[in-house]
């Protein structure tokens, strides 16, 4: 029993120490396979339940922010942006603490700890209090080569990304305009050139469920 309570400890506090990092190195994104694409777009929808109380893989988590913003040639993301300007960064809201996603190195660095959910407006929207992710697509204005238009149609190519690698990979998604505008960009530490675009719930879900 004693060496049972050892291993015990030693495992939480590992645990306890990773979610601590102040970088996490992700896998290699999986850039083959997945279901075809006109079943992807026959499935894809917005899930408005049926979310489980699981967190993601670190590979599933590579290769959904790959899809997202990755680089799939020299210097070019999976997604456009007017005249190139990829202003985007994705900031990834977990348990431990709100990371912001390195493309070029597939790391997350860790931007502050402590879970950051009581800006999400999870009041309005009960039914993503147990998602496992919430992305947060932030816009560095300043970056911008097409204003605010461009800006928001830049988010809609990463958003549909992320519907379509969900919907390939069995996982529930739904793209959120309910935050606090307020203290969501305070305690990510945004300057006054940055902009919340989109909030994006991402999660395992229950196979039954039938919206």
């Amino acid at each position: 029993m004693k060496h049972l309570l050892v291993v015990i400890c030693l495992f939480s506090c590992g645990l306890f120490a990773y979610s601590q990092q102040e970088v996490i190195n992700l896998p290699a994104p999986v850039k083959s396979g997945g279901k075809p694409l006109m079943d992807v777009l026959s499935e894809r929808k917005s899930y408005h339940g049926g979310f489980v109380d699981k967190d993601l893989d670190n590979q599933s988590l590579s290769n959904l922010l790959w899809a997202a913003y990755g680089f799939n040639r020299a210097e070019k993301r999976t997604v456009p942006s007017a005249s190139n300007a990829q202003e985007f960064d994705i900031y990834v809201l977990l348990r431990d603490g709100a990371y912001i996603y390195d493309a070029k190195a597939n790391t997350l660095k860790l931007v502050v700890a402590g879970s950051l959910k009581e800006h999400l407006a999870m009041d309005r929207q009960p039914y993503v209090k147990d998602v496992a992710l919430h992305l947060v697509y932030v816009a560095n204005l300043d970056k911008s080569k097409a204003g605010r238009d461009g800006v928001l149609l830049d988010t809609g190519y990463i958003s549909q990304n992320v519907y379509l690698y969900c919907t390939s990979a069995g996982l529930g998604t739904v793209a959120r305009a309910s935050f606090s505008r307020k203290n969501l960009p305070v305690a990510l530490k945004l300057t006054d050139k940055q902009e919340i675009t989109l909030v994006q719930a991402v999660g395992p879900v229950d196979p039954a469920y039938a919206d």
